[in-house]
């Protein structure tokens, strides 16, 4: 944690000197050139985006299910975003420099990092859109964390929930394919600014998350099999919850994570 730390804080120290002897690339070129080849190879669909503020300070919140995430959420916002993202991803020389030629804003997990809290807040201020993952991490435990929700308290911006869909199928450990990917802007959480309190933080996260849920759709049943074996699957969007056998009347026979696995797999 120290050597995480020390290099972190350097980069942070001396943001002005270049890791390499020419430019970093900027937001918009990366959007560019990547945003291309996600809309081509994923044929990616943008729905809702005309819920997003044109200008303005907002912090955008999606859900988290793979390292792909980040590049498809910046594809399907024309508005440059703040990512704030972990400081482990700063130990590279190499996606130290194109970071911060993002604008990324690298956070310290598990210590409280104030400086990057600050520098989340001050980007609000000036009026520009962060990026906050509250599930943190694709992997291990995902629990829903209260960064978003602080960010959009202490500033008063309002609170975007977005549905990242089928980005686990596109790249994830053990996995990479070329689904359809869709990208779900839901309504902003309008919420005023107020002093940062826990409890607040905690309703406004339970609350972002319903939302985010919610943009994946209505949960539904379908029938398939013939007479002999008929499974009911009930589905939300394209991801299945449960694997019933219809012709036993059974309580579900199969119980799957969350709605983390994709119908065929």
């Amino acid at each position: 944690m120290e050597s995480l730390m020390d290099t972190l804080v350097d980069r942070r120290a001396n943001k002005n000197e270049g890791l390499l002897p020419f430019p970093a690339p900027t937001y918009m070129q990366v959007r560019c050139f990547f945003g291309g080849l996600v809309r081509a190879m994923y044929r990616l669909e943008v729905v809702g985006a005309d819920r997003l503020p044109v200008t303005g300070p907002m912090v955008i919140a999606p859900n988290h299910d793979s390292v792909l995430d980040g590049i498809v959420l910046g594809a399907a916002i024309s508005r440059e975003l703040r990512f704030l993202g972990k400081a482990e991803l700063w130990q590279s020389r190499l996606l130290a420099w194109v970071l911060d030629g993002l604008g990324a804003i690298g956070i310290m997990r598990g210590c409280g990092d104030q400086l990057a809290l600050a520098r989340m807040r001050q980007a609000l201020e000036a009026g520009q859109a962060v990026a906050i993952f509250p599930q943190g991490t694709i992997y291990g435990n995902r629990v829903w964390h209260r960064g978003a929700a602080r960010m959009a308290l202490v500033t008063g911006a309002p609170l975007v929930p977005v549905r990242l869909v089928g980005t686990a199928g596109a790249l994830s450990r053990g996995k990479i394919g070329f689904p359809r990917l869709r990208v779900i802007f839901g309504e902003p959480i309008n919420v005023s600014c107020a002093p940062e309190e826990p409890v607040a933080a905690t309703k406004l996260t339970d609350r972002l998350r319903t939302a985010v849920e919610s943009l994946a759709g209505p949960i539904r049943q379908v029938v398939v099999g013939d007479d002999d074996v008929r499974l009911v699957l009930v589905q939300r969007g394209d991801r299945c919850l449960d694997v019933m056998d219809h012709r036993l009347d059974l309580d579900p026979i199969r119980r799957l994570e969350g709605d983390s696995h994709q119908l065929g797999e």
